[in-house]
């Protein structure tokens, strides 16, 4: 398979009050996927499931994200995720849990063959 990189989309998303990691990795990638509206597929002449869609996100806790759950929000398309150390906890003056902020990087690509 001959992989080739065809976009590349960037989101962020937080969670609050609730320290969630997938919440906020979830909402990043609605950010970036629901600011545009690219129809990489229909332009290639290729099926929507052909996407190969990989997702990095960073967070403080990567361990804490559900992958799966992040996976779930793209309605087609091969997906593989992955949560690296990145973004941001930010400290709350109450003593409450942090605002989680999250970091994504969405990449789409296709195999051309060769």
């Amino acid at each position: 398979m001959a992989k080739k990189r065809m976009l590349t989309e960037f989101g962020m998303g937080t969670s609050l009050r609730r320290r969630d990691y997938t919440q906020a990795a979830k909402r990043g990638v609605e950010d970036a996927l629901w600011h545009n509206s690219i129809n990489l597929a229909e332009l290639l002449g290729r099926e929507k499931s052909d996407m190969l869609i990989d997702v990095e996100i960073g967070v403080q806790s990567p361990d804490q994200v559900d992958l799966e759950a992040v996976k779930s929000v793209f309605p087609y398309g091969q997906v593989s995720a992955q949560a690296v150390p990145g973004g941001l906890d930010v400290p709350r003056e109450d003593g409450g849990l942090p605002t989680v902020i999250a970091n994504v990087a969405i990449s789409v690509s296709f195999d051309v063959g060769g």
